[in-house]
Formats: C-alpha cells, sequence, structure tokens
C-alpha cells in the first residue's frame, strides 16, 4: 500500500499523480516530471558599449580631454590617494593637505568637463566647491576680526545658502543648454 504525503504547515500539499501498471495491479508507478521547455537566450547586440562608458546619467560618448591618451585626472586622484593615506598615517600635515588638492583637481577637471559638454550633470557638486571656499574665507575673516565662536558658523552659513542655490541654478541652466546641444548634434 502506498503512503500519502502529508503537508507540513506552511507549505501546500502537492499531487503526484499516478498509474497503475499492467502487469501488477497493485503496483503504483510514479512519473517523473518533465523539464521546462528551454527558453532561448536573448541575442547580445552587434556593437557592445565599453563598461566604462556605460553610464545611466550620461548621454553620448564621454567627452575626452585635451591631452586624451594621458590619464591626467585619474592620476591626480591616485597620487592624492597615495598622499593622503601617507600624511594621515605618518601625520604630515603637508602631504595631506596636497594630497586632498590633488584629489580635488582631478575631481573638479573631469567633472567641469563632463558638466560643460552636457554629458551628465554634476551641478550641486560644482555648486559647493565655490560655497565651501567661500564659507571658509568668511571664517577666517570674522576670526581674525574677533568675532565670537557662534557667528563664525552662523554668519558665513546664512550668506552660504542663498549662493549655493544661486550657483546650482545657474550650473543647471547652463548644463541643459549643453545637453540639448548634444541631443541635436547627436540626431542630425
Amino acid at each position: 500500500m502506498a503512503r500519502r504525503a502529508t503537508a507540513r504547515p506552511g507549505k501546500r500539499a502537492r499531487k503526484r499523480s499516478r498509474r497503475r501498471s499492467p502487469v501488477a495491479p497493485d503496483a503504483t508507478v510514479e512519473i517523473a516530471p518533465q523539464p521546462a521547455p528551454r527558453v532561448a537566450k536573448r541575442q547580445r547586440p552587434a556593437r557592445e558599449v565599453p563598461l566604462a562608458d556605460r553610464d545611466p546619467g550620461g548621454f553620448g560618448e564621454r567627452p575626452r580631454a585635451p591631452w586624451y591618451p594621458f590619464p591626467l585626472a585619474e592620476l591626480l586622484i591616485l597620487i592624492g590617494l597615495i598622499a593622503v593615506a601617507v600624511g594621515w598615517f605618518e601625520e604630515q600635515q603637508p602631504a595631506l593637505l596636497a594630497g586632498v588638492a590633488a584629489v580635488l583637481l582631478g575631481t573638479l577637471e573631469f567633472t567641469i568637463r563632463e558638466h560643460l559638454s552636457g554629458y551628465r550633470a554634476h551641478s550641486s557638486l560644482l555648486a559647493v566647491v565655490p560655497t565651501a571656499v567661500f564659507h571658509g574665507v568668511a571664517a577666517l575673516a570674522l576670526f581674525a576680526l574677533g568675532a565670537p565662536n557662534a557667528a563664525l558658523i552662523l554668519v558665513p552659513l546664512a550668506l552660504d545658502v542663498p549662493l549655493f542655490f544661486v550657483l546650482f541654478k545657474l550650473l543647471r541652466a547652463r548644463f541643459e543648454d549643453a545637453r540639448r546641444e548634444r541631443v541635436q548634434g547627436v540626431r542630425r
């Protein structure tokens, strides 16, 4: 006699189809489940885009630097990271500051190039950098004038917010113009 499978709590019970064998009337034969039909694989595009150029935010090809085969921005970032690590672990402030400056220059180089060409918007990053410089200069000026500690933070901050939004709007408008030119140039 065949045992029936009992369903466990929380799982659905499965029924198995059974046939009676013509040879032995009391014996049951289980039929193996048929494999699912294979689905054809999707064809790859004829020309595959390199991984570095795949970008959901970019349009068209990434703009090339004037010194194209030489990876200046990438080397600046790499050298800056090494200098930051050396300056941090060796406690050398000049190396740390030089490393931060190198990373900042390398990053700004390609973000400005991508933004002004209409490839990808970097409005927030490009608006934050001058705002941070302004904040630092204003705080140092207030410190030199002998302002209290709370004023060193709050007074420049009250000026930082409007400056950031004005710069952001201007940079965003510049990017939209460049993107429009890029899209029209590609469609021609």
